[in-house]
């Protein structure tokens, strides 16, 4: 079972992240933050793992503390479920559109740290939160599960839907990265003998 459960509290923010990777993609998600908790409802669905995050956080300055630490309770609790990474497929890819709007994300299980962030979003806030607390999101998530992850939009008008069609792009990758290789289930798949 890849399941784990996660904790971090900060001055700033208390964050508590449990995971089922094998899910069926059921969430129960309260940040306070009512469009982000709309994205990670997106990330559970589309990318099938059962997922419970709660966080509290200095939202009366800014949503940007309890965004980012979000996204590093998420990927300490997906890298502590994954445990040894072996079978995995490691890879994944996808594309997502939202009406107008197309979006692409890749990713790569490596082992190595890098976010590559091709998103312009034409309005700085979207319901009550800045825009640009989305790239602290992904980026806070590569840092914390050792991913590499390429998020770009290909095209898009409304800001609403470019992120929500980088949040489901990046799910169905997920999705693809962390499935079981049945036809290499008991294999490590590097060269380097270690991710």
């Amino acid at each position: 079972m890849r399941v784990a459960e996660v904790r971090r509290k900060t001055l700033e923010t208390d964050a508590h992240a449990r995971v089922d990777i094998d899910g069926k993609g059921v969430s129960s998600i309260s940040t306070g933050i009512g469009f982000f908790d709309h994205m990670l409802h997106q990330i559970a669905k589309h990318g099938s793992i059962d997922l419970v995050l709660d966080a509290k956080g200095d939202t009366h300055v800014d949503a940007h503390h309890t965004v980012e630490d979000c996204g590093y309770v998420f990927g300490d609790v997906i890298l502590k479920a994954l445990g040894d990474k072996v079978g995995i497929c490691r890879y994944g890819y996808a594309y997502a559109p939202m009406d107008e709007s197309l979006s692409r994300a890749v990713i790569d299980f490596s082992g190595r740290s890098h976010l590559f962030w091709n998103v312009s979003l034409p309005s700085s806030r979207v319901g009550s939160v800045d825009t640009e607390v989305f790239r602290e999101f992904f980026l806070a998530f590569s840092l914390s599960s050792n991913v590499t992850l390429h998020i770009e939009n290909l095209y898009g008008a409304n800001t609403h839907h470019i992120l929500e069609s980088c949040f489901k792009a990046v799910a169905l990758s997920l999705r693809k990265a962390l499935a079981i290789d049945k036809e290499r289930k008991d294999v490590l798949p590097t060269t380097k003998g270690a991710l």
